[in-house]
């Protein structure tokens, strides 16, 4: 294990369904890293009233003060590790959340194409908006990191990492001045003792992968409701579309 004293925080920002979590496993195979698995969905979930599978398992999991959460993910890290990938929803960071903690830590962000999100988010719960998917909070929270930073932080495209895994992380901890390593391409299946209490009701897919799988090529139907929604979200994914790095 490779111990640091100056650690880099690292808060990949991303909406549901949106292979957040295949990219924790990749993460998580590094021998430097620790993980965190979105720490303030509690919070989000007892201050919301919002239904989700599992709704009470998850808030007795979990921190749900804000303010305990913020110190948690500032402090040491577990381990004490050199990297702390925490994978953070943008939606969950609710407006009355003090934003300066964030100058603490390192960011990257995760997009995908509104289409895409909508269709899957669809399989677990029928109705969303585009708050619920987190697109305009994950602009947001870009443009506001955007604001003090020398240069924009990096901006991965899921559909550019699944067509190219290698080349995408290459060129990810090439951005965030990080050493790549080939640990991160597979991974195995299964749980694991990091992953969230609500795994069982959104982690399916990825417990039996063993690494990114390649993107679904079938058509997509969409409701005339799914349609609207994903419209809706498109100008904030674009936003932060032109951002996106590339492997090339």
């Amino acid at each position: 294990m490779v111990m640091s004293e100056n650690p880099v925080r690292l808060a990949m920002w991303s909406g549901p369904r949106n292979i957040s979590t295949a990219m924790m496993r990749a993460w998580e195979t590094r021998s430097d890293t620790a993980i965190s698995d979105e720490p303030f969905y509690g919070y989000y979930l007892e201050q919301t009233g919002i239904e989700h599978p599992g709704r009470n398992e998850i808030i007795a999991s979990m921190a749900t003060d804000w303010r305990r959460i913020v110190r948690e993910i500032t402090g040491p890290v577990p381990g004490g590790r050199a990297v702390w990938y925490q994978k953070h929803m943008t939606h969950h960071i609710l407006p009355e959340i003090c934003r300066d903690w964030m100058n603490e830590l390192q960011h990257c962000f995760l997009i995908r194409h509104p289409q895409y999100v909508v269709a899957s988010y669809g399989r677990v719960r029928s109705e969303a908006t585009a708050e619920d998917l987190g697109y305009p909070q994950q602009a947001e929270i870009f443009d506001q990191i955007l604001a003090y930073s020398d240069m924009p932080p990096p901006v991965l495209d899921s559909m550019d990492v699944l067509a190219n895994p290698h080349k995408m992380l290459v060129a990810l901890c090439a951005a965030l001045d990080l050493p790549f390593t080939k640990s991160m391409l597979r991974w195995r299946a299964g749980t694991r003792a990091t992953d969230g209490v609500w795994a069982k009701y959104w982690y399916t897919n990825v417990e039996a992968s063993t690494g990114f799988m390649a993107a679904c090529s079938s058509k997509l139907e969409l409701s005339d409701t799914q349609k609207t929604l994903a419209d809706t979200c498109l100008p904030f994914y674009e936003r932060l579309y032109k951002f996106r790095i590339s492997a090339e």
